[in-house]
């Protein structure tokens, strides 16, 4: 196996023989076969629709499994290898499907992996690794495109699973998986332009996943959330996923069970529609989850990414949902109505907390509609000198001892900026206290990962607030990384032709010294390296 996708990669360069994720070289082949199972199917799409071949509505079936397929290989989704096999006999049946058109049939000859076993798509997946490669330089740049198409994936599925889809979005995925099998895609210029394109869409997915969000749960206002347990059975849930969330609130509350968040769930409260329905949030980031899990009283819904290998003292009462998956565990199945009934039955049978267990508050909610309804008085704070400047500090969170430095510098900022974040990497510092400015907080909590949208709208609107370039802004980016969708949004960021931005807290392996060179010349990106450091050069 090869698997260098994510910031927890081995030693900083690849993972060869078992993943730090606990992806196993068998899961790894599947992935892998996965993935071009994906890019073939996607290659017939783009043939069907440019030439106009196939009818919209079996295009749209296969185009939802697109993104479906890809969300399935994203780091810390699906360990399953029966899962993941059942993936790629889907993508084969479409494809199938497709290459019954007369138009297409030239696919047709092309082999299946349908009637193999499990053991025979394992070796045969092997055949399939990312490096396959021979200039560095545009394997880089490929696999960096691929990687921010998965997170582009991840939200665009979100997205339709709520009614918002785009054909012109589709048809970019489509478009990219023909370009990855396509040889003749042979410059780093030819690769720059696919990647920028891919990043230019994912703002499309990103405006699409809000406008599903807001429009279905309404729009985030400023709220506080209660940190701990309280008295009564319980139920936990992390992923991002709304959608599934509030169909098992709306469950729960008939049987009154009291639904916790957990990760990047923790956004959810600031929705009107959501917070009623939930009591609190139990927990920090997703790499905290094998100590925070086993104490919690009651069943565990993983509802997509990030999921770790559950431990022994918890994983009886993991329950996942389509795309996740590892082996052995309960799985409810995927459906426009979900069935929580197994898991809240647990709850009842568990019982929950004996007793309450507060550890504070926090508050969330800080969409772009809260932050831009304070225009006016933020540029009164800049313009006489009392707000200095704008920290955006966010991403992924993950393990290493280097994502201190996001904690630290939160806690260093003077006091006359303002700490801008989204995504799990605020759980380094998301329960400091930092005051406010003239009632504005210091420490404004965006959302999660899926709601980058609103950092993006905010910036862009006190661009036209200020009457200057978005790069002229009081405002500095500090990003985290660790998996694709934080590669899709760097991309999208790029995009925009946004500059200076800091990367850490270390680079992806993935991006080659020439790539790096480029994106550090063309767009100023630093890697990160101590607080103080960064903080004296921000703040000049």
């Amino acid at each position: 196996m090869f698997c260098w996708q994510c910031e927890w990669t081995k030693n900083g360069t690849g993972c060869q023989s078992l993943g730090n994720c606990g992806k196993t070289p068998q899961v790894a082949a599947l992935s892998d076969l996965l993935l071009f199972t994906v890019k073939r199917l996607g290659g017939a799409a783009h043939l069907a629709r440019t030439i106009g071949s196939v009818s919209e509505p079996i295009i749209r079936q296969v185009d939802r499994f697109l993104v479906k397929g890809l969300y399935a290989t994203l780091s810390n989704v699906n360990f399953d290898p029966e899962k993941l096999s059942n993936l790629i006999d889907e993508a084969e049946d479409l494809r199938e499907n497709l290459t019954k058109n007369p138009a297409l049939s030239d696919l047709s000859t092309q082999p299946l992996m349908k009637g193999l076993s499990l053991l025979e798509r394992i070796e045969l997946g092997a055949k399939y690794p990312v490096n396959d490669l021979a200039s560095l330089p545009l394997l880089s740049l490929r696999e960096t495109t691929l990687y921010g198409l998965k997170g582009l994936a991840a939200y665009a599925y979100h997205a339709a699973k709520l009614g918002r889809e785009d054909p012109g979005l589709y048809a970019l995925v489509e478009h990219t998986l023909a370009k990855s099998l396509d040889p003749t895609l042979t410059t780093v210029d030819d690769w720059l332009k696919q990647a920028l394109a891919v990043g230019e869409k994912n703002l499309l997915a990103l405006e699409l996943l809000d406008a599903a969000h807001t429009d279905t749960f309404g729009i985030p206002r400023p709220t506080s959330v209660k940190l701990g347990g309280l008295q009564g059975p319980a139920i936990l849930v992390s992923g991002h996923d709304l959608k599934d969330l509030s169909q098992l609130i709306d469950q729960a509350k008939k049987l009154g069970v009291l639904v916790y968040t957990h990760g990047e769930a923790l956004p959810a409260h600031g929705y009107p529609a959501l917070k009623p329905g939930l009591a609190g949030h139990w927990g920090t980031g997703w790499q905290n989850q094998t100590k925070e899990l086993a104490a919690f009283p009651g069943p565990i819904v993983f509802t997509t990414n990030c999921l770790q290998k559950p431990a022994e003292s918890y994983r009886e009462r993991v329950f996942v949902l389509s795309p996740v998956g590892w082996p052995g565990v309960k799985t409810i199945e995927d459906g426009q109505h979900l069935d929580f009934g197994a898991a809240l039955k647990m709850a009842l049978e568990l019982g929950g907390f004996t007793q309450d267990q507060p550890q504070g508050e926090v508050t969330v909610g800080w969409g772009w509609s809260a932050v831009l309804s304070a225009a006016g008085q933020i540029k009164e704070l800049v313009t006489s000198g009392r707000l200095r400047r704008f920290l955006l500090v966010g991403g992924c969170d993950g393990h290493g001892q280097g994502r201190a430095y996001y904690r630290d510098l939160v806690a260093q900022a003077p006091s006359d900026t303002v700490i801008l974040t989204l995504g799990c990497g605020k759980f380094r510092f998301f329960d400091q206290k930092l005051g406010d400015l003239d009632g504005v907080p210091r420490l404004l909590d965006l959302g999660q990962c899926n709601d980058a949208f609103s950092a993006i709208k905010i910036a862009l609107a006190l661009a036209e607030v200020f009457n200057t370039p978005v790069n002229d802004l009081p405002l500095s980016l500090i990003l985290s990384w660790h998996e694709q969708k934080a590669c899709a949004i760097l991309l999208s960021l790029l995009s925009l032709g946004i500059k200076n931005i800091r990367l850490g807290p270390t680079l992806p392996a993935f991006l080659h010294p020439d790539i790096l060179n480029a994106l550090v010349t063309g767009y100023d990106l630093k890697p990160t390296t101590t607080p103080e450091a960064d903080l004296k050069a921000i703040l000049v």
